[in-house]
């Protein structure tokens, strides 16, 4: 990783007990000036993503949100292989909406056609992406406006929105040429959550919410 030093203009805080290490963070770049080489080398502790140069830190999710996560990865998963269409992989595992900005969904399907050939390389985009919607009031948003505008434009051809709060799933569909999503349906329980994308392919909604709550079968 490149060292982008503080400045000898700016002065640096010193350390103190109890405080941070402040002089440790002068041997990373600023905000705004992370690339992605930079951002694939940092060994964080906690989630991350790259946005234009910026680091961004995801709410770190709870056992509720991995339950929902888990069956819906392994739902979609056995689609993808019964079919043999590509794969399905989940955070923290980055994709690139474009050149400096990257990604951690929830789920994401890659077909055979958009699978790096290293398995190494940052996919270049996905087919289909799901986002568990956090509890946070900013992470609610982040998932249901931002992130729903970002896939977008980038061209991911379907975006899956499981809210655990209400209990629906928004399945949202990219018609041909267009840059903002079509609402396909939005899901409740006692209903199938259906792709477009992906023909056959569906979520029992009550089912789904009552594992992300743990409930036994």
């Amino acid at each position: 990783m490149s060292s982008v030093l503080t400045p000898a203009t700016v002065a640096a805080p010193e350390s103190a007990l109890g405080q941070p290490t402040w002089e440790i963070t002068r041997l990373f770049p600023w905000q705004g000036q992370w690339t992605e080489t930079e951002f694939v080398s940092l060994d964080a502790p906690c989630l991350a993503e790259l946005n234009d140069g910026v680091l961004e830190f995801p709410e770190m999710p709870d056992r509720a949100h991995q339950w929902l996560q888990k069956i819906l990865l392994r739902l979609l998963d056995d689609y993808v292989m019964q079919h043999r269409l590509g794969e399905v992989l989940g955070a923290p595992t980055p994709i690139r909406l474009r050149p400096g900005k990257l990604r951690e969904p929830d789920v994401f399907y890659l077909s055979n056609a958009r699978r790096p050939a290293d398995p190494r390389a940052i996919p270049d985009g996905a087919d289909l992406v799901v986002e568990i919607v956090s509890i946070t009031p900013k992470s609610r948003r982040h998932d249901v406006v931002t992130k729903r505008s970002e896939y977008a434009a980038a061209g991911f051809p379907e975006y899956w929105i499981v809210d655990p709060e209400t209990d629906t799933i928004t399945v949202l569909t990219l018609p041909a040429g267009a840059t903002e999503y079509a609402v396909h349906g939005e899901f409740r329980p006692g209903q199938q959550a259906t792709s477009v994308l992906l023909p056959g392919f569906a979520v029992d909604v009550a089912a789904c919410f009552a594992a992300g709550r743990g409930e036994p079968k």
